[in-house]
């Protein structure tokens, strides 16, 4: 079967680099599938599950945001944060969303709520995926 490589990057890291034979992204409209041999795309990515499947084996990595370029043999995404599943520590992310919870609750002259805000969707959606991720 045909493949496609894949590189999931961010400003500060390389988080995955591989071939695969479909990949799901959180697109900002949807979630997007994609095979080798795709039409060439750029999409708006949200905070989500990147599902990247070669064969039998899934490799999952969650996103906080970015954009994906897609081309017939290559899909290139840039991510405002990526970790690959098994990187994240629940303890971190629960206190993360604390925090971020807290900020906004605090609302004083100094806080961003927009920041604030996103930030909080951010925290929580990676929490939701990483219990989710424990509960298969």
């Amino acid at each position: 079967m045909a493949s496609m490589n894949v590189l999931v990057a961010t400003v500060e890291r390389e988080v995955y680099r591989g071939e695969a034979d479909f990949l799901v992204a959180p697109g900002a409209s949807g979630d997007l599938g994609i095979m080798p041999k795709h039409s060439p795309l750029l999409a708006m990515l949200k905070s989500g599950e990147l599902r990247i499947q070669l064969g039998e084996k899934t490799d999952e990595v969650f996103v906080s945001g970015g954009y994906m370029e897609v081309q017939p043999d290559m899909i290139t995404i840039l991510a405002d944060t990526a970790e690959r599943a098994a990187d994240v520590d629940e303890a971190a992310a629960t206190e993360a969303t604390r925090h971020a919870a807290a900020y906004l609750e605090s609302r004083n002259g100094e806080t961003d709520l927009a920041m604030a805000e996103a930030e909080l969707a951010i925290a929580t959606a990676r929490l939701d995926w990483l219990r989710k991720k424990k509960n298969r």
